[in-house]
Protein backbone atom coordinates (compact mmCIF):
# COMPACT_ATOMS: atom_id res chain seq x y z
CA UNK A 1 0.00 0.00 0.00
CA UNK A 2 1.12 3.22 -1.07
CA UNK A 3 1.75 5.98 1.03
CA UNK A 4 1.65 9.63 0.25
CA UNK A 5 4.31 11.34 1.66
CA UNK A 6 3.09 14.88 2.94
CA UNK A 7 4.66 17.86 1.15
CA UNK A 8 6.05 20.78 3.33
CA UNK A 9 6.00 24.12 1.89
CA UNK A 10 8.63 26.25 3.38
CA UNK A 11 7.53 30.22 2.96
CA UNK A 12 10.73 32.68 1.92
CA UNK A 13 11.65 35.08 4.21
CA UNK A 14 10.95 38.36 3.91
CA UNK A 15 13.32 40.47 1.98
CA UNK A 16 11.75 44.12 3.08
CA UNK A 17 12.36 43.30 6.76
CA UNK A 18 15.78 43.59 6.54
CA UNK A 19 16.36 46.84 5.29
CA UNK A 20 13.86 48.23 7.32
CA UNK A 21 15.68 47.26 10.12
CA UNK A 22 18.84 48.44 9.49
CA UNK A 23 17.10 51.77 8.24
CA UNK A 24 15.67 52.00 11.85
CA UNK A 25 19.14 51.44 13.27
CA UNK A 26 20.50 54.13 10.96
CA UNK A 27 18.06 56.45 11.82
CA UNK A 28 18.43 55.80 15.68
CA UNK A 29 22.03 55.91 15.53
CA UNK A 30 22.10 59.46 13.51
CA UNK A 31 19.78 60.72 16.61
CA UNK A 32 22.26 59.15 19.19
CA UNK A 33 25.48 61.47 17.04
CA UNK A 34 23.23 64.64 16.61
CA UNK A 35 22.24 64.60 20.38
CA UNK A 36 26.39 63.93 21.03
CA UNK A 37 27.37 66.79 18.90
CA UNK A 38 24.67 68.62 20.24
CA UNK A 39 25.77 68.18 23.76
CA UNK A 40 28.94 68.14 23.42
CA UNK A 41 28.54 72.06 21.08
CA UNK A 42 27.15 72.91 24.50
CA UNK A 43 29.63 71.72 26.82
CA UNK A 44 32.74 73.20 24.63
CA UNK A 45 30.60 76.71 24.58
CA UNK A 46 29.81 76.27 28.76
CA UNK A 47 33.45 75.76 28.98
CA UNK A 48 34.82 78.40 27.11
CA UNK A 49 32.55 80.72 28.64
CA UNK A 50 33.32 79.65 32.46
CA UNK A 51 37.24 79.73 31.10
CA UNK A 52 37.47 83.40 29.88
CA UNK A 53 35.15 84.72 33.29
CA UNK A 54 38.20 83.01 35.12
CA UNK A 55 41.08 84.53 32.76
CA UNK A 56 39.13 88.29 33.21
CA UNK A 57 39.71 87.54 37.03
CA UNK A 58 42.86 85.83 37.15
CA UNK A 59 43.83 90.20 35.44
CA UNK A 60 42.21 92.10 38.21
CA UNK A 61 43.75 95.42 37.72
CA UNK A 62 43.23 95.24 33.64
CA UNK A 63 39.93 93.46 33.78
CA UNK A 64 38.78 96.70 35.75
CA UNK A 65 40.41 99.07 34.41
CA UNK A 66 39.03 97.99 31.00
CA UNK A 67 35.00 97.39 32.77
CA UNK A 68 36.07 101.22 34.56
CA UNK A 69 35.97 102.71 30.90
CA UNK A 70 33.33 100.99 29.25
CA UNK A 71 31.21 102.11 32.64
CA UNK A 72 31.55 105.34 32.27
CA UNK A 73 31.15 105.40 28.50
CA UNK A 74 27.56 103.81 29.21
CA UNK A 75 27.05 105.68 32.09
CA UNK A 76 26.54 109.09 30.51
CA UNK A 77 24.40 108.84 28.05
CA UNK A 78 22.42 106.32 30.04
CA UNK A 79 22.11 109.52 32.84
CA UNK A 80 21.13 111.92 29.99
CA UNK A 81 18.27 109.97 28.60
CA UNK A 82 16.98 109.58 32.31
CA UNK A 83 17.56 113.01 33.07
CA UNK A 84 14.79 113.81 29.52
CA UNK A 85 12.74 111.36 30.30
CA UNK A 86 12.06 113.19 33.70
CA UNK A 87 12.05 116.46 31.90
CA UNK A 88 9.91 114.97 29.61
CA UNK A 89 7.11 113.52 32.26
CA UNK A 90 7.38 117.11 34.27
CA UNK A 91 6.71 119.57 31.36
CA UNK A 92 3.71 117.10 30.58
CA UNK A 93 2.07 117.60 33.93
CA UNK A 94 2.91 121.38 33.48
CA UNK A 95 0.97 121.17 29.73
CA UNK A 96 -2.24 119.22 31.88
CA UNK A 97 -2.45 123.30 33.89
CA UNK A 98 -2.13 125.00 30.79
CA UNK A 99 -5.50 127.48 30.96
CA UNK A 100 -6.70 129.63 28.32
CA UNK A 101 -7.71 133.05 29.14
CA UNK A 102 -10.18 135.22 27.47
CA UNK A 103 -10.66 138.92 27.97
CA UNK A 104 -13.85 139.80 26.95
CA UNK A 105 -15.30 142.92 25.73
CA UNK A 106 -15.79 145.81 27.50
CA UNK A 107 -19.37 146.90 26.28
CA UNK A 108 -20.74 143.33 27.98
CA UNK A 109 -22.28 143.40 31.11
CA UNK A 110 -21.70 141.23 34.19
CA UNK A 111 -24.48 139.12 33.44
CA UNK A 112 -24.05 138.86 29.69
CA UNK A 113 -20.61 138.09 30.19
CA UNK A 114 -21.78 135.66 32.36
CA UNK A 115 -24.12 134.09 30.05
CA UNK A 116 -21.22 133.71 27.58
CA UNK A 117 -19.06 131.62 29.96
CA UNK A 118 -21.96 129.30 30.48
CA UNK A 119 -22.34 128.44 26.69
CA UNK A 120 -18.62 127.96 26.90
CA UNK A 121 -19.53 124.76 28.88
CA UNK A 122 -20.99 122.84 26.27
CA UNK A 123 -17.96 122.33 24.35
CA UNK A 124 -16.34 119.03 24.34
CA UNK A 125 -12.51 120.22 24.37
CA UNK A 126 -13.51 122.25 27.33
CA UNK A 127 -13.30 120.84 30.75
CA UNK A 128 -13.67 123.72 32.84
CA UNK A 129 -14.58 127.05 32.83
CA UNK A 130 -14.07 129.70 35.22
CA UNK A 131 -15.68 133.34 35.33
CA UNK A 132 -14.03 136.31 36.91
CA UNK A 133 -16.17 139.56 36.70
CA UNK A 134 -15.03 142.85 36.35
CA UNK A 135 -15.98 143.82 39.95
CA UNK A 136 -14.19 140.24 40.87
CA UNK A 137 -10.98 141.39 38.52
CA UNK A 138 -11.00 144.70 40.65
CA UNK A 139 -11.17 143.73 43.66
CA UNK A 140 -8.29 140.70 43.11
CA UNK A 141 -6.67 143.56 41.38
CA UNK A 142 -6.60 145.79 44.51
CA UNK A 143 -5.29 143.22 46.56
CA UNK A 144 -2.16 141.52 44.80
CA UNK A 145 -0.86 145.22 42.68
CA UNK A 146 -0.69 147.09 45.60
CA UNK A 147 -2.31 150.12 43.76
CA UNK A 148 -5.68 150.03 45.55
CA UNK A 149 -5.50 153.77 46.44
CA UNK A 150 -5.06 154.50 42.75
CA UNK A 151 -7.47 152.41 41.45
CA UNK A 152 -10.17 153.96 43.89
CA UNK A 153 -9.84 157.64 42.12
CA UNK A 154 -11.05 156.03 39.06
CA UNK A 155 -14.40 156.93 37.88
CA UNK A 156 -15.11 153.31 36.12
CA UNK A 157 -13.95 150.22 36.46
CA UNK A 158 -11.56 149.53 33.18
CA UNK A 159 -10.66 145.65 33.12
CA UNK A 160 -12.33 143.69 31.67
CA UNK A 161 -14.56 140.46 32.57
CA UNK A 162 -12.33 137.39 32.37
CA UNK A 163 -13.17 133.88 31.56
CA UNK A 164 -10.33 131.15 32.36
CA UNK A 165 -10.62 127.52 30.64
CA UNK A 166 -9.15 124.58 31.24
CA UNK A 167 -8.59 123.01 27.16
CA UNK A 168 -9.02 119.10 27.40
CA UNK A 169 -6.46 118.83 24.56
CA UNK A 170 -2.39 118.77 25.76
CA UNK A 171 -1.00 119.05 22.35
CA UNK A 172 0.21 122.30 21.66
CA UNK A 173 -0.87 122.84 17.95
CA UNK A 174 -4.19 121.98 18.74
CA UNK A 175 -4.24 124.64 22.02
CA UNK A 176 -2.99 127.24 19.26
CA UNK A 177 -5.81 126.55 16.69
CA UNK A 178 -8.53 127.13 19.87
CA UNK A 179 -6.85 130.16 20.88
CA UNK A 180 -7.57 131.83 17.35
CA UNK A 181 -10.92 130.49 17.44
CA UNK A 182 -11.72 132.02 20.74
CA UNK A 183 -10.13 135.36 19.47
CA UNK A 184 -12.05 135.32 16.48
CA UNK A 185 -15.77 135.28 18.25
CA UNK A 186 -17.09 138.83 18.37
CA UNK A 187 -17.74 138.77 22.92
CA UNK A 188 -13.66 138.03 23.41
CA UNK A 189 -11.55 141.07 22.70
CA UNK A 190 -8.18 138.98 23.39
CA UNK A 191 -7.41 135.28 24.36
CA UNK A 192 -3.86 134.33 26.21
CA UNK A 193 -2.75 130.92 26.11
CA UNK A 194 1.01 131.42 27.49
CA UNK A 195 2.63 128.48 25.46
CA UNK A 196 5.73 130.35 24.16
CA UNK A 197 7.61 129.29 27.28
CA UNK A 198 6.55 125.49 26.18
CA UNK A 199 6.88 125.93 22.87
CA UNK A 200 10.83 126.71 23.61
CA UNK A 201 11.20 124.09 26.15
CA UNK A 202 9.74 121.73 23.10
CA UNK A 203 12.61 122.82 20.83
CA UNK A 204 15.14 122.59 23.68
CA UNK A 205 14.04 119.05 24.53
CA UNK A 206 13.90 118.08 20.72
CA UNK A 207 17.78 118.86 20.45
CA UNK A 208 18.90 117.43 23.81
CA UNK A 209 17.35 114.81 22.63
CA UNK A 210 19.54 114.53 19.97
CA UNK A 211 22.19 116.12 21.14
CA UNK A 212 21.89 112.89 23.41
CA UNK A 213 21.69 110.71 20.53
CA UNK A 214 24.68 112.08 18.67
CA UNK A 215 26.63 111.24 22.01
CA UNK A 216 25.12 108.15 22.22
CA UNK A 217 26.62 106.83 19.07
CA UNK A 218 30.04 108.26 19.69
CA UNK A 219 30.51 106.86 23.11
CA UNK A 220 28.67 103.50 21.17
CA UNK A 221 32.03 103.65 18.58
CA UNK A 222 34.37 104.23 22.04
CA UNK A 223 32.98 101.04 23.18
CA UNK A 224 33.69 99.24 19.97
CA UNK A 225 37.16 100.64 19.99
CA UNK A 226 37.93 100.22 23.91
CA UNK A 227 36.95 96.35 23.58
CA UNK A 228 38.28 95.89 19.83
CA UNK A 229 42.03 96.82 21.51
CA UNK A 230 41.47 94.93 24.30
CA UNK A 231 40.97 91.78 21.98
CA UNK A 232 43.78 92.62 20.07
CA UNK A 233 46.17 92.76 22.46
CA UNK A 234 44.75 89.42 24.12
CA UNK A 235 45.25 88.03 20.50
CA UNK A 236 48.58 88.93 20.08
CA UNK A 237 49.90 87.94 23.46
CA UNK A 238 48.46 83.83 22.71
CA UNK A 239 49.72 84.12 18.99
CA UNK A 240 52.36 81.00 20.00
CA UNK A 241 49.02 79.43 21.16
CA UNK A 242 46.76 80.28 18.26
CA UNK A 243 49.05 79.00 15.58
CA UNK A 244 49.52 75.55 17.35
CA UNK A 245 45.62 75.16 17.87
CA UNK A 246 45.63 75.65 13.95
CA UNK A 247 48.84 73.37 13.52
CA UNK A 248 46.79 70.31 15.03
CA UNK A 249 43.58 71.58 13.13
CA UNK A 250 41.27 73.71 14.86
CA UNK A 251 38.99 75.33 13.01
CA UNK A 252 38.69 79.31 13.05
CA UNK A 253 35.59 78.98 15.07
CA UNK A 254 37.21 77.48 17.86
CA UNK A 255 39.99 80.17 17.62
CA UNK A 256 37.17 82.74 17.62
CA UNK A 257 34.88 81.65 20.69
CA UNK A 258 37.31 82.68 23.41
CA UNK A 259 37.79 86.32 22.18
CA UNK A 260 33.78 86.53 21.45
CA UNK A 261 33.30 85.60 24.94
CA UNK A 262 35.49 87.66 26.38
CA UNK A 263 34.06 90.62 24.20
CA UNK A 264 30.66 89.37 26.21
CA UNK A 265 31.57 89.33 29.55
CA UNK A 266 33.03 93.04 29.05
CA UNK A 267 30.27 94.27 27.68
CA UNK A 268 27.92 92.64 30.47
CA UNK A 269 30.60 94.02 33.08
CA UNK A 270 30.54 97.39 31.79
CA UNK A 271 26.41 97.62 31.56
CA UNK A 272 26.30 96.28 35.50
CA UNK A 273 28.90 98.63 36.14
CA UNK A 274 26.72 101.60 34.61
CA UNK A 275 23.65 100.49 35.85
CA UNK A 276 24.78 100.75 39.31
CA UNK A 277 26.29 104.40 38.98
CA UNK A 278 22.94 105.54 37.47
CA UNK A 279 21.10 103.72 40.45
CA UNK A 280 23.11 105.59 43.10
CA UNK A 281 22.79 108.95 41.08
CA UNK A 282 19.36 108.52 41.35
CA UNK A 283 18.97 107.37 44.56
CA UNK A 284 20.71 110.69 45.98
CA UNK A 285 19.14 113.20 43.62
CA UNK A 286 15.62 111.15 44.32
CA UNK A 287 15.01 112.98 48.04
CA UNK A 288 15.87 116.18 47.05
CA UNK A 289 14.09 116.37 43.83
CA UNK A 290 10.95 115.47 46.00
CA UNK A 291 11.65 118.16 48.22
CA UNK A 292 11.88 120.69 45.73
CA UNK A 293 8.49 119.60 44.16
CA UNK A 294 6.84 119.73 47.40
CA UNK A 295 7.67 123.40 47.85
CA UNK A 296 5.84 124.19 44.72
CA UNK A 297 3.02 121.36 45.63
CA UNK A 298 3.87 119.46 42.53
CA UNK A 299 3.05 115.19 42.61
CA UNK A 300 5.79 115.08 40.43
CA UNK A 301 8.65 111.87 41.30
CA UNK A 302 12.09 111.08 39.93
CA UNK A 303 12.03 107.78 37.80
CA UNK A 304 15.42 105.73 37.27
CA UNK A 305 15.84 103.51 34.38
CA UNK A 306 13.00 100.78 35.11
CA UNK A 307 13.08 97.51 33.90
CA UNK A 308 12.95 98.47 30.13
CA UNK A 309 15.72 100.85 30.70
CA UNK A 310 17.82 98.87 32.29
CA UNK A 311 17.74 95.88 29.98
CA UNK A 312 17.83 97.75 27.39
CA UNK A 313 21.16 99.53 28.88
CA UNK A 314 22.04 95.88 29.44
CA UNK A 315 21.59 94.55 25.51
CA UNK A 316 23.08 97.41 23.69
CA UNK A 317 26.30 97.07 26.54
CA UNK A 318 26.53 93.23 25.54
CA UNK A 319 26.18 94.16 21.75
CA UNK A 320 28.56 96.04 21.48
CA UNK A 321 30.75 94.20 23.48
CA UNK A 322 30.62 90.47 20.92
CA UNK A 323 30.88 93.35 17.81
CA UNK A 324 33.88 94.88 18.86
CA UNK A 325 35.56 91.61 19.29
CA UNK A 326 34.14 89.96 17.00
CA UNK A 327 35.73 92.93 14.40
CA UNK A 328 39.14 92.32 15.64
CA UNK A 329 39.10 88.73 16.03
CA UNK A 330 38.25 89.22 11.93
CA UNK A 331 40.45 91.63 11.53
CA UNK A 332 43.85 90.24 13.49
CA UNK A 333 42.82 86.64 13.19
CA UNK A 334 43.79 86.27 9.36
CA UNK A 335 47.25 87.73 9.91
CA UNK A 336 48.20 84.67 12.05
CA UNK A 337 48.66 81.82 10.17
CA UNK A 338 51.50 78.96 10.84
CA UNK A 339 54.31 78.79 8.47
Amino acid sequence: MDKKRGAVRVQPQSTVAAPQSAARRGAEHHKVDLKGHSESWLRNHMDVCKGTLNKLFKTPMATIMTVAVLAIALTLPGFLITVLSNVQQLTQGWQGETRLSLYLETTLSDVEADRFSRTLLLRDDIAAVDFISRSQGMLEFKKYSGFGDALDALKDNPLPAMVVLLPRTKAVADLGLMRASFESMPEVEDAVLDLEWLQRLDAMLAVARRGVFVLGLLLGLAVLLVIGNTIKMAIESRRDEIVVSKLVGATDAWVRRPFLYTGFWYGLLGAVCAWLIIQIAWLMLKTPAQELAQLYRSQFQLTGLGVAGSFILLLVSVLLGWLGAWIAVRRHLRAIEPR
